[in-house]
């Protein structure tokens, strides 16, 4: 249960981040003004916060992790939202990303 809580705070915090950067993004290079910017700012706070829910106690090991995360979500958010299409390369690097979130995250460890 453990795992799986984990992996939904990571989803949580990766849709909180990276909605949050597009957000920001769409404000200023879209010009779609500060509102959008401004939820966008409070979205990226959500994500600060989301993090800390992990049950990992160890912020390094967390934020190490989310990087893979963040890698393969950003890829996944601009398929859905923005249209883009990942090559080979960009689905392989992500790939193993969420092999070294896996190993980082999820490897038995003594003590």
């Amino acid at each position: 249960m453990t795992v799986l809580r984990s992996l939904v705070l990571f989803v949580a915090a990766a849709v909180a981040e990276i909605g949050g950067a597009w957000l920001v993004w769409q404000g200023v290079r879209e010009h779609r003004g500060w509102a959008w910017i401004g939820a966008g700012v409070m979205a990226l706070g959500v994500y600060g916060f989301v993090a800390t829910l992990q049950p990992d106690a160890h912020f390094g090991r967390i934020l190490a992790a989310y990087g893979g995360v963040f890698v393969a979500g950003s890829l996944l958010w601009g398929m859905l939202v923005d249209g883009f299409r990942p090559d080979r390369y960009d689905v392989a690097g992500a790939l193993v990303c969420l092999l070294g979130v896996a190993i980082i995250m999820y490897a038995p460890r003594s003590g």
